[in-house]
């Protein structure tokens, strides 16, 4: 017979919270995005309460967009929020052995997917303003999801100044996602 695993207990408060604004909501899942799999609840209230705790700078947690977000707000306050978020199905607790550790819910992750595919839209705007040679490895290897959404909001956006970093991402992606890359440069190009 196997050994007993006590779980770390965690409860959830929301301090009567009836709703949160869109923008809260959209913080708090963008908060969430480097600690799911990894980190709790509570280090969530750290990093978007802007804490300069030596683990939140260890793991380079303050290079969050939304750090600090709710700097303004008490710790209980914001762990509220944070409980609101779980209570309303945008993110859950699961344990990694006896450790609750964040997860997106399908709901959260959608509402997720959308910030962080126009922040990486954002991040093209960027890289062209650094200027070539264009380093488009880190979008290899990310949910498969996100990258098509990304080349949606190119596409739609049918700005033929992105042609070349789509043409650098198609040399180094894999096969789906190169075809779909070549789509939307045909497209970009036939609106010429």
């Amino acid at each position: 017979m196997g050994k007993r695993v006590h779980r770390a207990p965690y409860s959830l408060d929301t301090k009567g919270i009836q709703e949160l604004p869109f923008e809260d909501i959209k913080a708090i899942l963008r908060g969430a995005d480097d600690l799911i799999g990894t980190g709790g609840h509570s280090m969530l209230v750290k990093v978007l309460r802007g804490s300069r705790m030596k683990k939140v700078l260890e793991l380079e947690l303050d290079q969050s967009p939304v750090y600090g977000h709710f700097r303004d707000l008490p710790e209980d306050d914001v762990l509220a929020r944070v409980d609101w978020m779980i209570r309303h199905g945008y993110l859950a607790i699961e344990y990694d052995y006896r450790l609750p550790i964040l997860v997106y819910t399908r709901k959260g992750w959608e509402i997720e997917r959308e910030t962080y595919a126009e922040e990486l839209l954002e991040g093209f705007d960027e890289r062209l303003r650094e200027g070539p040679p264009y380093d488009m490895a880190d979008l290899k290897d990310r949910e498969r999801q996100l990258i098509l959404l990304l080349l949606d909001k190119v596409e739609a956006s049918r700005d033929r100044k992105y042609l070349p970093l789509l043409e650098a991402w198609k040399a180094i992606d894999y096969r789906k996602v190169r075809e779909r890359i070549g789509e939307v440069m045909a497209g970009i190009t036939a609106d010429a």
